[in-house]
């Protein structure tokens, strides 16, 4: 009898210890009344029906803007003797990038200078042939064919000349040299160039590309799962390794209509101005996407709920002294709103600020 008193005390200890564990707060309406001071630092919001905003994370990468680069291509072969920039350096138009030695570029002066023997020979026989011509020496058909002879002299000279300066006249020489020079002011963000390095003629790569900077593109990765959960102008939040704390805004602005045939992604392009040139090509980012196109759904400061004993409440205001906690259930929670499925109307008013002092109260705490 002894050992059965001592077991139903133990079970008796265990419930009690149970029940005060698992105490629900008392949702039945106390007399709690709102003082003026209390007033001051508390604050109140309606519920409002709202578009339910769906989130998407995906990881991206910073791109420079295609729309706003300069390219820079060889116009010749050749071997790279200098060059004057790294990559990520700001240059101004017209400053020199590097030095090339082109066989090339000597042949061209080299061919001008034979044309322009050719005009002088040819001048002077038009010239000859003139005088005889109208001396009754020579026919007239001597005369027409020094004529024919001097426009084609002419002719591939000024070929030769056109040829040189559409390639770089002004940055040539007759040694062969070619000096090439920032077309625009910008960022170094490609260069291929090295000392030493030869360019052959099939070479299609570009020795540098330039770039302003005042826009970057971020190219954000979507799964196949999550296609139909983006759309061009949606909005995105992006974040950096670099600046956490820092959230570029902006939106969709183009989606791929094609997967990425390596790691089998779509593609979807968010425009960043980049003002302070916080932001590098090939950084990597953290982009989330926000869907404002779902259902409509009662939604609520969500600094208002109170999660206790795993579940969710709210503390309602009647007036001020009829206030009433009510347990509510949460669909989801976006920034700093809460999506609410049942336990509010539209239209109620609700304490969102320090209403943890007001719960406790209420509840009996």
């Amino acid at each position: 009898m002894k050992r059965e008193a001592i077991i139903v005390g133990l079970s008796a200890i265990i419930f009690l210890a149970a029940c005060k564990e698992q105490k629900k707060p008392d949702t039945e309406n106390k007399q709690v009344c709102i003082t003026d001071s209390l007033a001051k630092i508390i604050t109140m919001d309606t519920v409002k029906m709202s578009t339910v905003k769906d989130e998407l994370s995906l990881s991206g990468q910073v791109s420079f803007d295609d729309n706003h680069v300069v390219k820079i291509y060889p116009f010749s072969s050749g071997q790279v003797v200098d060059v004057k920039v790294s990559l990520g350096d700001r240059v101004s138009q017209g400053q020199t990038l590097a030095t090339i030695k082109s066989a090339d570029v000597a042949g061209n002066y080299s061919d001008l200078s034979s044309a322009k023997s050719d005009v002088s020979i040819t001048k002077r026989q038009l010239a000859q042939t003139e005088y005889l011509y109208k001396s009754g020496i020579a026919s007239e058909r001597d005369y027409t064919e020094a004529q024919e002879n001097y426009n084609k002299a002419l002719a591939a000279n000024r070929k030769i000349e056109q040829q040189i300066s559409i390639n770089g006249h002004g940055s040539t020489n007759a040694s062969g040299q070619y000096v090439i020079k920032a077309p625009t002011s910008g960022y170094i963000v490609e260069r291929t160039a090295n000392p030493g390095s030869f360019i052959r003629q099939d070479n299609a790569a570009s020795l540098f590309t330039i770039s302003d900077m005042k826009d970057v593109w971020i190219w954000a990765n979507v799964f196949e799962s999550d296609i139909a959960k983006v759309k061009k102008g949606y909005d995105a939040k992006v974040t950096t390794l670099a600046y956490p704390d820092k959230v570029f805004s902006g939106k969709v602005n183009d989606v791929s209509s094609v997967l990425d045939p390596e790691n089998k992604v779509m593609k979807v392009k968010i425009t960043l101005p980049n003002k302070d040139m916080l932001l590098k090509p090939e950084m990597f980012t953290n982009v989330v996407i926000t869907n404002t196109e779902g259902k409509q759904s009662v939604a609520i400061p969500a600094a208002a709920v109170i999660f206790d004993s795993s579940k969710n409440y709210v503390v309602v205001y009647k007036d001020k002294c009829h206030l009433e906690i009510r347990e509510v259930s949460v669909i989801k929670t976006v920034d700093s709103t809460t999506y609410i499925a049942s336990g509010l109307k539209p239209g109620e008013i609700l304490i969102s600020k320090n209403q943890l002092l007001l719960y406790n109260a209420l509840a009996g705490e």
